[in-house]
């Protein structure tokens, strides 16, 4: 496995890019630092540029309008500042909320859905507000189709696998959209100060779309922090701690931050696409050998994202009403 520091996150064009020229790059990128850019993805900008007009325009919005859809159990609406505190950050010790705030969407489940009720499966929340749900859900249906129709299979085979190996596990994908929030952070502001502190995210994958003010960081192997400065026409995309334990750590979940110090206000979209919730995440047979045993157990996605979320988010340790 690479040992050397990177010090930019390396590009993944996918215009005409055939699968296996992918995959060779993409098990570069994880491999290496588990960050990349992805351009050329066939998200038309209009899309990118409609989801983050509606971002504005909704925290824009009197605090009391964003919180007449506040974060119901099913982890779906609008989440306050300072109300998320990483607990189970394994790269820090993280003693203060984040400085930020987000509109979250997932899949949609109605109540005629098997699943409708299960922890996480329910419905959504939409603001009362004109021209925001099109083009969010635009958004959100674009981002869907290229995680199915042509990253799932260049990833599948960057690890050896069949290019529908992991189609069972994503037939009812686990996904959300979250419409963040930073407000400007102080200069002088304390060192443990964060609009997101250092933290690994839980699923398969996260595909960022980014505004032009700057903050996101990326922990190297040697502890140091690489600047992911936002690029045109680019997504931030790094692997989260199911797909590294699917891999057996060959690809890294890889520590991330954001400091908001642009003297402005910072937007950022992360899509984050999941395995369903009854996907059991067992290392792939392509990932050891006689030479390297599993360092992972098995384990059922749905409890290991359960478990963060109820730790990290304070509206998940509220009483729930009777």
């Amino acid at each position: 496995m690479p040992t050397a520091n990177l010090d930019q996150l390396p590009i993944i064009d996918f215009t005409a890019a055939s699968d296996d020229a992918l995959a060779r790059q993409l098990d570069s990128a994880f491999s290496q630092i588990g960050f990349c850019y992805f351009t050329g993805i066939g998200v038309d900008a209009a899309l990118v540029e409609g989801v983050f007009d509606a971002s504005r325009r909704f925290h824009a919005q009197p605090r009391s309008a964003k919180e007449a859809i506040a974060m119901n159990r099913f982890h779906r609406g609008y989440m306050a500042p300072r109300t998320s505190l990483i607990e189970t950050s394994s790269v820090a010790r993280v003693t203060r909320p984040n400085d930020s705030e987000s509109f979250m969407l997932m899949h949609e489940v109605a109540a005629d859905d098997p699943r409708y009720g299960r922890p996480l499966d329910g419905p959504n929340l939409w603001p009362d507000l004109a021209n925001f749900r099109a083009p969010v859900e635009a958004y959100e249906r674009a981002m869907h189709a290229f995680c199915l129709r042509r990253l799932l299979p260049a990833m599948a085979l960057a690890l050896g696998l069949p290019r529908d190996w992991f189609a069972p596990h994503f037939r009812q994908p686990t996904t959300f959209l979250r419409l963040l929030h930073y407000p400007p952070q102080a200069p002088d502001a304390p060192d443990d100060a964060f609009g997101s502190a250092p933290h690994t995210d839980y699923g398969f994958i996260t595909i960022l779309a980014q505004d032009q003010q700057g903050g996101l960081e990326v922990r190297r192997r040697d502890g140091t922090w690489l600047a992911a400065p936002p690029i045109p026409g680019t997504w931030v995309v790094n692997v989260a701690d199911m797909l590294s334990r699917w891999t057996n750590g060959r690809w890294q979940s890889t520590p991330h931050r954001v400091k908001n110090l642009s003297g402005g206000d910072r937007y950022s979209c992360p899509y984050f696409f999941d395995m369903s919730m009854d996907s059991i995440v067992e290392v792939l047979p392509t990932c050891y050998g006689a030479a390297q045993s599993p360092r992972f157990p098995p384990v059922r996605y749905g409890d290991y994202l359960i478990e963060r979320l109820d730790r990290n988010y304070d509206y998940r340790k509220q009483p729930v009403p009777a």
